[in-house]
């Protein structure tokens, strides 16, 4: 009975498919291997030097897992809508997992929200997203990363004027950097924030001539100002290449965050008085090792802190540092 048997051959064929579930790969022959599963991650952007710290800590936790890491994220860390377009191209193809820095918590709440529709889990790193709908949140505690700034830039200010350059509006992890470091420096009776309200933007160009225009604006270079805190990679290096522009870097304190080539030597000639550096890697790592604990069925804790150090030049060359601020990405990028 011919009409019978094709009956039966597609129901299998139906089973089979939906027991492959979804983000796996499928070899072709016989003897087929058992499925892959693929994870993507998605950064805030990809030019930062941070951000390929995530992805060499992304591909060894994939290496030792023995899953498929796809790594894809906008360009500009102010392109919400690629991230979002992004997102939702993974949710369609059905990966298994899906690993996400938002750009901004609350534009991405919605694509997170589909994500866990379609039954694709969602862990979230970096900075934080609001809602919830996700599997574990991995990141730097920021708000005491930013006190830690705070109380760093005071110590070396003693009495005087600092400024804060913020990063951009929407992003939740330089928010709460902000948040810290202002609650330090109103702790610091003899130190006065005198502005607090200047954006830098998501490039180092943009941070460059907002903190030109901050610095003239407060005639820092007739001792208006005594130090800076920038709460990110580009904020920092901008603030730098106006002070430096200004004739002030050395003079003018300066304390920032994440860690660079051009920042670490800065700190090394005194250019910049600290960095608060965090552990990208480190959160690259776990991020990818929890979602695919979750998609295991294994329990995972819903907040990480990865922690962070304050990085001066007096403790530039410990081995601990130098690791942080130094990584071997090419193990795992092949760079």
């Amino acid at each position: 009975m011919p009409d019978r048997s094709m009956k039966l051959a597609a129901l299998v064929a139906a089973v089979v498919t939906l027991a492959m579930g979804p983000g796996c790969k499928k070899s072709g022959g016989s003897g087929d291997a058992p499925a892959r599963l693929t994870i993507a991650v998605v950064p805030k952007g990809t030019t930062h030097e941070f951000w390929k710290s995530v992805h060499a800590g992304a591909v060894k936790a994939a290496r030792e897992l023995d899953v498929d890491v796809v790594w894809k994220g906008p360009l500009r860390e102010d392109d919400l809508k690629a991230q979002i377009d992004v997102v939702q191209s993974f949710v369609a193809q059905g990966v298994g997992g899906i690993v996400l820095a938002p750009l901004s918590d609350k534009g991405l709440v919605g694509s997170v929200k589909a994500a866990q529709d379609a039954h694709v889990p969602v862990v979230v790193f970096d900075s934080d997203l609001a809602g919830g709908n996700y599997v574990s949140f991995v990141a730097t505690d920021n708000e005491a990363a930013g006190k830690t700034a705070g109380d760093a830039l005071a110590a070396k200010v003693g009495k005087g004027n600092v400024v804060l350059l913020r990063y951009q509006e929407g992003s939740a992890s330089t928010a709460n950097r902000e948040k810290g470091f202002v609650a330090s420096i109103h702790g610091h009776a003899d130190v006065k924030l005198a502005s607090d309200s200047q954006y830098g933007g998501a490039t180092t160009e943009t941070a460059e001539k907002a903190s030109e225009n901050l610095l003239a604006s407060l005639s820092a270079d007739a001792g208006g100002v005594q130090g800076v805190f920038a709460p990110n990679e580009s904020t920092t290096f901008g603030m730098l290449l106006a002070l430096r522009k200004a004739g002030l870097a050395g003079k003018t304190h300066l304390v920032g965050f994440d860690a660079s080539e051009k920042l670490v030597q800065a700190v090394r000639t005194g250019e910049i008085d600290g960095l608060v550096v965090q552990r990208p890697f480190e959160m690259g790592y776990l991020a990818v090792k929890n979602i695919v604990a979750h998609i295991h069925g294994e329990g995972v804790e819903k907040r990480i802190d990865t922690g962070s150090t304050l990085v001066t030049k007096d403790n530039l060359d410990t081995p601990e540092v130098q690791a942080l601020v130094k990584p071997d990405l090419a193990k795992w990028l092949g760079e």
